[in-house]
């Protein structure tokens, strides 16, 4: 696995049903302003199976998970949560289920795509490579 493929910085370029799901996963409204078309810098350093995902967010805020793929990790969610969770590798993405939502994220040409779901809602985040 090793191929260092996540590896990169990457910035926030659209996203879809972003509404939808932050309400439905229980943000605070202040949270959904603050995230609302939010140019969130995503940095991965891939090392093998370990990670560290950080994500960068205008005003100097940053959250960072750290985890080994299928070791069990404590991690934080967009909303500031801790909670434990197993990231897995399917078919090339990163799988992880966050305590209300599913999360995946692969690389699709360049591109960091990222999706969460929760109770049907389905928001798609795509980040472009800009390091």
């Amino acid at each position: 696995q090793g191929n260092m493929a996540f590896t990169g910085k990457y910035e926030f370029e659209g996203d879809e049903n972003y509404d939808d799901f932050v309400k439905k996963i229980g943000l605070p409204s202040d949270k959904i302003e603050m995230g609302r078309n939010c140019k969130i810098v995503t940095e991965v350093v891939q090392n093998g199976n370990d990670f560290t995902w950080t994500q960068h967010f205008p005003g100097g805020h940053t959250t960072t998970n750290t985890f080994t793929i299928g070791k069990e990790a404590d991690m934080e969610t967009m909303g500031g949560k801790k909670f434990k969770a197993t990231v897995k590798m399917e078919d090339g993405k990163i799988v992880a289920d966050f305590p209300n939502y599913h999360h995946t994220a692969e690389l699709c040409g360049g591109k960091l795509v990222e999706i969460s779901t929760t109770s049907g809602v389905v928001y798609k985040r795509t980040s472009k490579r800009i390091a």
